[in-house]
Parts: structure tokens; sequence; C-alpha cells
């Protein structure tokens, strides 16, 4: 079960069962979502009707099977509009991708994840696993971490507590030491690199973006291929997007937070 479920209740677990729904990718018969659930099969089945009578939901009757409803998507959009970053970051995201030539990301944290919410590919893309409205890990990616290595510590005790840890190539860092080490360099440099980390041959300089009084709203990043690149090529950029990143920043600091003394 989700961790944001336990302990809130019957709308904490409705909603963790519209995440089962939105993670499949498609549309998804019950019997499906039952061999995931961690609820009986008569509790799941309430809570699937009320989310396909309240719109949240969406059931085709000929294949059987339930998808993300029509409702869900005008309240997403209304949260890309007012939350995400996206909006007010796409001049300086495209300025930044016309400069270097390189993938860009924009991304926030959703709980303890990385939310990719904006994505520019290189002028020679190359394949990866990240996309715009995609989940990743936090720990060993660029983008992640740059965001982690600011939390204040009881935020990323709680991020930390949350990550697999699973090792995805032999670069991956896979304990919580190891994690906080690099993350206490981060924060002396004030920028995070991906070594490989997630993905064989894909490297990464990502760099935080924050408020006046250092909150974390984001990060942004440059990503190549080992390929064609290295960590050293990647790093003459840094200057381009550390100020991609306080520009975001500035706008985002009066979007956000009109009112706030920070």
């Amino acid at each position: 079960m989700d961790k944001r479920a336990a302990g809130d209740g019957t709308v904490a677990k409705a909603l963790s069962v519209m995440d089962e729904v939105a993670g499949f990718g498609r549309p998804v018969r019950f019997a499906e979502l039952l061999d995931r659930s961690p609820y009986p099969k008569a509790t799941l089945y309430r809570f699937v009707q009320v989310l396909t009578r309240q719109g949240m939901l969406h059931f085709d009757p000929d294949r059987q099977t339930y998808a993300p409803g029509l409702r869900l998507v005008r309240l997403a959009h209304a949260a890309w509009q007012s939350s995400a970053l996206a909006p007010i970051a796409r001049p300086h995201v495209d300025a930044l991708s016309e400069a270097v030539g390189e993938t860009v990301h924009l991304a926030q944290l959703d709980g303890a994840q990385v939310l990719y919410v904006d994505k520019r590919n290189a002028r020679q893309p190359i394949e990866m696993y990240s996309a715009a409205g995609k989940i990743g890990p936090a720990y060993c990616t660029g983008v992640g971490k740059a965001m982690l290595a600011f939390l204040p510590e009881d935020q990323l005790a709680e991020a930390i507590a949350q990550q697999s840890f699973h090792r995805f190539t032999p670069r991956t860092l896979t304990t919580e030491a190891a994690l906080r080490a690099d993350l206490a360099d981060i924060r002396a440099r004030g920028f995070a690199w991906d070594k490989e980390e997630h993905e064989p041959g894909i490297i990464c300089l990502a760099h935080p973006i924050l408020t006046r009084a250092g909150r974390v709203l984001g990060a942004i990043s440059v990503t190549s291929s080992t390929a064609r690149e290295t960590l050293e090529g990647l790093e003459k950029h840094l200057p381009r997007i550390s100020a991609a990143a306080g520009a975001i920043a500035a706008e985002a600091q009066d979007w956000r937070f009109p009112d706030a003394a920070e």
C-alpha cells in the first residue's frame, strides 16, 4: 500500500486505487487491479464503483476495463496550471535547450519520488527513461539528488526512508550512508551529478530550483550520453543551467509565494 494511504482513511485508500489504475498505463480489468491491491475484493470493488460514479474513473462496458476519468483529467489540468513549474519555466527550458543542444529536464518532488514535469530532447535525441508526466527514483537521478540535498532534515529523513535503493547500474548508490555522503557534496558545490546511476551510458548535471529562503521548488538538468559527452563536458553548461534555475526560481517565488517573506 502507498505510504501516503496508511492511516489517512477512506479518501487516501480511494486515491491509492486511482494510483494503481493510472500505474498500468492502459485500461485495466478489475481482476488485474485485484491482483495488485492490498484490499479485499469487496472493498476494492466498492472503491472502484464510487470512483466511477464520481467520474474519477471511466468504465468501458464493452472491454470491461477501467481507466482514469475525464473529471480526473480536468483536475489534473488545473493542478498543472496552478502547481507545476512547467508553465512558467517553459521559456527558460526552451532557451537552455536551444543553447546547449542536449536533453533538458524539469522536475519536482512528488512525495519521495521525482516527477518529470517537462522535457526537451537533444538535437540528436537519445533513448532514455524520462518523459514529461513520468515518475522516477530520487536517489539515483541528478534532479532527484539535487532536490533531496536541499530539503530540511526532517523532510529528507522521511524521503530517504521511502527510497528503494534498487541497484539499476553498477554505479547506483544503494545505501543511505552513500546517498547522504553524496548529498553533502551536492550541498557544498550547489549542483548534482548523475554518473550513470539510473541508466547505463546516461549522465547529467542537475541544479536545484530554490526560493530565496532555500525552499525546494524543483530542479533542472542537462542530460547526455557517454557515447558523445563527458562529465567535464557537461560542466561547461553549468553557468547556463544555474542561470535558468535562478530565473525560474525568481518567477516561481512571486507565483507560488507572493505573500511570503522569503
